[in-house]
């Protein structure tokens, strides 16, 4: 990709956290995934980390390597015309120098953006210190930077989460290293877990900057989020998992019954999906 365009596809996806309205990514797994949601109107692509990971025969959780993912990536980035956003874990590295060299290789890669994890492990003793988290944050700014692009950097902490650390602390916690991350060149602030709309509401006004909610069963609505104020709403791998249940649906009805209306439920036809996809490959 020529790496002017890719430094204006970069702005883009910045500008669209400006909101209203929100930017709503419901993130795709692989190249046929990110082209139905373009063609349905969506303004960006990002990816799914645990969706690629399992597609790829990984559980989630770094178990999958930097050059596999960004793989994925790459492929998705080559067949959408829109900016595309990696969730790339949390970098794929523990080091200062890691970080940089991840942030070269999306830039590489054709992304424009990326999420940041600040947990490493499954349990809350992998969470990064703060200040090392900002000195990460700052280094892939300046890495990709360096690369012609600036990366758009979606930081995310986990104290919602996993959860970590005892509950009556968690809000304050949370605005202390998110504000720390958006010091540190993070363009959007990221609080997975969150899903009580008056604790939403009083974290996108302490951070007075983009928000962005995961949102699953039992969140407030976008129309809600918009009204207070989220910048950004993604649903993280829900949907590939959605699509694994219809795999499991379709099964069992073939298995137990004989039968496969489930099978011709929604499903896109076979020439659309060939024209789809050979139109981005030509």
């Amino acid at each position: 990709m020529d790496i002017t365009a890719q430094a204006r596809k970069a702005e883009i996806l910045r500008k669209l956290h400006g909101g209203p309205p929100v930017l709503v990514l419901p993130n795709a797994w692989d190249v046929a995934s990110a082209c139905v949601l373009e063609e349905l109107g969506y303004p960006a692509i990002a990816t799914t980390s645990a969706g690629v990971a399992f597609t790829l025969g990984y559980p989630d959780g770094q178990r999958v390597s930097r050059d596999e993912m960004l793989d994925v990536v790459a492929r998705i980035a080559r067949a959408v015309r829109v900016p595309v956003t990696a969730d790339m874990e949390a970098g794929y590295g523990t080091t200062l120098a890691d970080m940089a060299e991840t942030a070269k290789a999306i830039v590489a890669s054709g992304a424009v953006g990326l999420n940041l994890e600040d947990v490493t492990g499954e349990t809350e003793s992998s969470q990064v210190n703060t200040e090392l988290q900002a000195e990460k944050i700052r280094t892939i700014r300046e890495a990709s930077a360096s690369r012609g692009v600036s990366l758009v950097i979606n930081a995310r902490t986990d104290i919602y989460l996993m959860p970590i650390g005892p509950e009556e602390t968690r809000f304050d916690r949370t605005v202390e290293r998110l504000r720390a991350y958006r010091e540190a060149g993070a363009d959007c602030l990221f609080a997975p877990g969150l899903q009580d709309r008056a604790t939403i509401a009083k974290l996108v006004k302490a951070l007075g900057a983009p928000v962005n909610i995961l949102v699953t069963t039992g969140s407030p609505s976008l129309s809600e989020l918009e009204k207070i104020g989220v910048a950004r709403a993604s649903l993280g791998s829900a949907m590939m998992r959605a699509t694994l249940g219809l795999v499991r649906r379709v099964g069992k009805e073939l298995m137990d019954q004989g039968t496969y209306s489930s099978l011709l439920e929604g499903a896109i036809p076979y020439s659309e999906v060939t024209r789809m996809i050979g139109a981005r490959s030509s």
